[in-house]
């Protein structure tokens, strides 16, 4: 099961013990920490046959939104996505800040930056081309998490990008500790080029929380 998913069962399984225990002081029925208890138990097990857990991904999504921290946040990580593909030459097609955004573009999960990978593709003809590539892709996948403890010297996204270097490494071969090494090399380079162009990283996350288009995030790294 979905790591969503076992949160939002603890979260409900917390909040039936809450009631059950102030539901005397307060006057709650037993009945309704029981029934809402089962409403969050259907939903989860509904959405993880039906949506793959991308319903509670949403859920979740909407109410940490309103955390002003958490939004600032999720710009910051993405942000640093996107300089250092800008920086590293490769076309960005779009980004979203949330869940909700990336729906609304008919992008499953949390939103984040994409990329035209087929131009690039294209590109890596040989095998020293198709290593930098690798290289280069590593390297923003590892960008958030740099972004991340820039600004606040922790944590609290970027497994969705590990996974991806996970995988795409695996798939070409590559060991678990081989993985590791990649992983910190990656993160190291996209720390030395957001603190490089910190102006530029800057200017970003500005234009970023208007939402302002591709093009005018370009605009303002020049």
């Amino acid at each position: 099961m979905q790591q969503i998913a076992l949160n939002l069962i603890a979260i409900g399984v917390f909040g039936m013990t809450l009631s059950v225990l102030l539901g005397p002081l307060l006057n709650i029925s037993p009945a309704i920490p029981a029934v809402t208890t089962f409403g969050v138990l259907s939903l989860v097990t509904l959405d993880g046959f039906s949506f793959q857990g991308k319903g509670l991904t949403l859920l979740l999504d909407v109410l940490a939104s309103t955390n002003p921290e958490h939004r600032g946040r999720i710009i910051r990580h993405e942000a640093g996505h996107f300089l250092v593909a800008y920086l590293l030459g490769i076309p960005i097609t779009g980004y979203t800040l949330s869940a909700w955004e990336a729906l609304k573009q008919g992008q499953l999960g949390n939103g984040g930056v994409t990329f035209d990978t087929e131009a690039l593709s294209a590109q890596a003809s040989s095998l020293r081309e198709m290593r930098l590539t690798l290289d280069r892709f590593c390297t923003v996948w590892m960008a958030g998490i740099a972004a991340e403890t820039i600004v606040y010297e922790n944590v609290e996204g970027g497994a969705e990008d590990c996974e991806k270097l996970r995988e795409a490494l695996e798939g070409l071969g590559f060991s678990a500790s081989e993985y590791s090494v990649k992983a910190r090399w990656a993160e190291r380079q996209a720390t030395n080029m957001i603190s490089e162009h910190w102006e530029s990283y800057e200017a970003l996350v500005a234009a970023m929380e208007k939402r302002a288009s591709v093009a005018e995030c370009y605009e303002v790294i020049q």
